[in-house]
């Protein structure tokens, strides 16, 4: 079973679909809640929004990852078709409000506005479309999928309603176990990790060094501020290659040096998606 956030018709319910289409996928009501199930053995994957193209990161989850023993079994790129939908009859002079998440909202900001729409942000974007199909009311509309409107009986008023062209969302699948795949020649792959830097001065720009003269590449770079603090001590490193890669184990050698508290969340294949991008192994 893998689960994932939100309701049934969710970009995330759509990316299970198509990654696993023959496993049973189960909707949970929170990011936690859904990770959760994956911690505690009642579910085997998690499906995990990360970042959108056009929205940026998605905050939670980065505050997430570090509280949770779960490992990155693979990474999924789902193209984001956003579509207007309203009950059948409705015309788009009719809306005044429209419905989604925060992040569907911010991806479609410029079209909202040229409508003269109030957006109201929801927990997902497939309740938004449920909520909808609830109201009665032909002045709300919801920014959702096509599966949503076809799960909750909406009209599609526009498609492609997002304000990028190209607007996809990477997708994280979490698991309990770590399972790392065969270093193979001509594969590509990401190494994902977390580390808190030593007290000392330059801690960063020396713990991140060794990547440098190996010349391997980082892909992305988070920072937390863990403890109630304010100080940024704690980041989280996507890194093109694999682990057992030699230039990999020379810069991670060099890492323990000016980091502590350096947790491995796995080795996976790079997504097709990033075949356009130079990798290193």
């Amino acid at each position: 079973m893998i689960v994932y956030q939100g309701h049934e018709g969710a970009y995330s319910h759509l990316a299970c679909k198509h990654v696993f289409p023959d496993r049973e996928a189960r909707a949970c009501s929170s990011f936690r809640a859904a990770m959760e199930e994956v911690e505690q053995g009642k579910a085997d994957l998690a499906m995990i929004p990360l970042e959108n193209s056009t929205a940026g990161r998605v905050e939670e989850i980065y505050r997430l990852i570090p509280q949770m023993s779960l490992h990155i079994q693979e990474e999924h790129f789902e193209a984001v078709n956003h579509c207007l939908m309203a009950l059948p009859g409705a015309r788009l002079e009719d809306l005044r409000v429209v419905g989604s998440h925060p992040q569907a909202l911010a991806q479609c900001a410029d079209h909202i506005r040229e409508l003269g729409l109030d957006p109201v942000a929801t927990l997902d974007t497939a309740g938004a479309a449920l909520e909808v199909s609830q109201s009665g009311d032909k002045t709300k509309a919801a920014i959702a999928s096509s599966l949503a409107a076809e799960l909750y009986g909406l009209e599609v008023l526009k498609e492609n309603f997002q304000d990028k062209t190209g607007n996809t969302t990477r997708f994280i699948i979490l698991s309990h176990e770590s399972k790392l795949p065969p270093l193979e020649p001509g594969v590509k792959y990401i190494t994902s990790l977390l580390f808190r830097v030593r007290n000392i001065p330059a801690a960063l720009y020396k713990a991140l060094g060794g990547f440098a003269t190996n010349g391997v590449n980082l892909v992305k770079l988070e920072s937390y501020m863990p403890g109630g603090t304010l100080n940024a001590s704690q980041f989280h490193v996507d890194i093109e290659g694999h682990i057992d890669s030699p230039n990999m184990k020379l810069a991670l050698e060099e890492l323990t040096f000016f980091a502590e508290d350096i947790r491995m969340l796995g080795t996976y294949r790079a997504h097709p998606t990033r075949a356009s991008r130079s990798f290193h192994d």
